[in-house]
């Protein structure tokens, strides 16, 4: 499998712990848009979302998913997002890539 298979794959796989009836936090990059395809599955067994980017609320939002804002919600049922690198001590890092940059 090609890395962007995999990361497919994780994004898909996430969903079996997507809870109906929660809010879904949802981050940014590569694995968190194949994610966001995969809960377009699930847009009517959902609340909603909240996003860490503007390029994931729109594409939240393109597949009929409400985007909250963050200080709307008390709780997240589940916040899914991907790493940059992973050690073999299990520490990540996350934001190594262009998500953050203007």
């Amino acid at each position: 499998m090609t890395q962007d298979e995999l990361k497919k794959a994780v994004g898909w796989a996430a969903l079996q712990y997507v809870q109906p009836g929660t809010i879904v936090g949802v981050g940014t990059g590569s694995t968190a848009a194949h994610f966001i395809d995969a809960l377009g599955t699930m847009k009517g067994q959902i609340e909603g979302a909240v996003s860490s980017s503007d390029a994931s609320t729109e594409k939240l939002k393109s597949l009929g998913i409400h985007v909250f804002d963050l200080n709307e919600v008390d709780s997240l049922g589940i916040y899914v997002d991907g790493a940059d690198e992973i050690n073999g001590h299990m520490q990540m890092i996350k934001g190594g890539g262009a998500g953050a940059d203007p």
